[in-house]
């Protein structure tokens, strides 16, 4: 994770919660008081999120002692102890919610990321569960790896990574009387041969075209299983397939079944639930 990134994000959210200090905490607690607590998992799931929760007690109190217990990647059952701290205790009290709110949230997306990549391996040694860019405003960088801590793998991080040539795209191309096959030689000639062209379809005689312009990867979007098994045929391993649309933990199997490449599930991000962990006396 880039680290200036991630500093400016903590330092936005603790300046949301500490706006005008903490008002409780500051009239309770002895400044001067320290003590010691632990981070606890209460259900079982994948952990992520365990340095950037470091990072928002630390900025806090510079000399807090944070000693892990556990790592980000690892599923663990429910009562697993995480980290113990100690540190001052009015500034334990300030970072709680900011620490907990990022490690519940990255949790959550790894855990489901995790559920995800374990049905579809029942069926498909090879299969990428990836995300997208359905990520909360200014967390993407966050949620991204919370993804790859649950074992998928990352899409395109931003719109600058990869040329992905999309329904709208398609729908304006025809308005200005270009084929995709026109399309993708003029994008060709201006991007970076590094960089990679994808084409979504969403019927199978839109195929043709894309493998007529030699794309780099073809979207199946919202494809039925049957669709997607006639839509391999027709692609016969020319490029990368992916499905995407409508991917759920019961249809995942059959779709990673039918042999695709990916399947980009916007779910993963947009939908996980936060992953309940505490921070108590022990």
């Amino acid at each position: 994770m880039e680290v200036h990134l991630i500093t400016q994000i903590i330092k936005a959210s603790l300046e949301e919660d500490l706006a005008w200090g903490d008002i409780t905490t500051e009239n309770l607690i002895d400044p001067n008081q320290s003590s010691e607590l632990i981070l606890t998992l209460n259900e079982e799931g994948v952990i992520a999120g365990l340095p950037i929760a470091e990072q928002v007690f630390k900025i806090l109190d510079p000399g807090l002692i944070w000693s892990p217990l556990k790592k980000d990647g690892e599923f663990l059952p429910a009562g697993t102890p995480l980290v113990k701290l100690k540190g001052n205790s009015q500034q334990m009290m300030k970072a709680e919610r900011v620490a907990l709110n990022f490690l519940q949230r990255l949790s959550g997306i790894a855990s489901l990321t995790h559920r995800f990549v374990q049905e579809a391996r029942r069926y498909s040694e090879t299969v990428r569960i990836a995300d997208t860019r359905k990520t909360t405003p200014g967390l993407r960088h966050l949620e991204k790896y919370a993804v790859r801590m649950g074992g998928g793998h990352n899409h395109r991080y931003c719109l600058a990574d990869a040329v992905m040539i999309k329904d709208n795209h398609v729908a304006m191309l025809k308005q200005g009387q270009k084929t995709i096959q026109e399309a993708v030689a003029l994008v060709r000639k201006r991007i970076s041969h590094t960089v990679t062209i994808e084409v979504e379809v969403d019927r199978l005689e839109q195929i043709p075209a894309a493998l007529e312009a030699e794309v780099d990867c073809i979207l199946l979007d919202n494809m039925s299983n049957e669709m997607i098994v006639e839509a391999l045929k027709l692609i016969q391993g020319h490029c990368t397939v992916e499905a995407s649309g409508g991917v759920n933990l019961q249809r995942v199997g059959s779709i990673a079944a039918t042999g695709v490449n990916i399947i980009s599930v916007g779910a993963l991000t947009h939908s996980a639930n936060a992953l309940d962990i505490s921070l108590d006396y022990p």
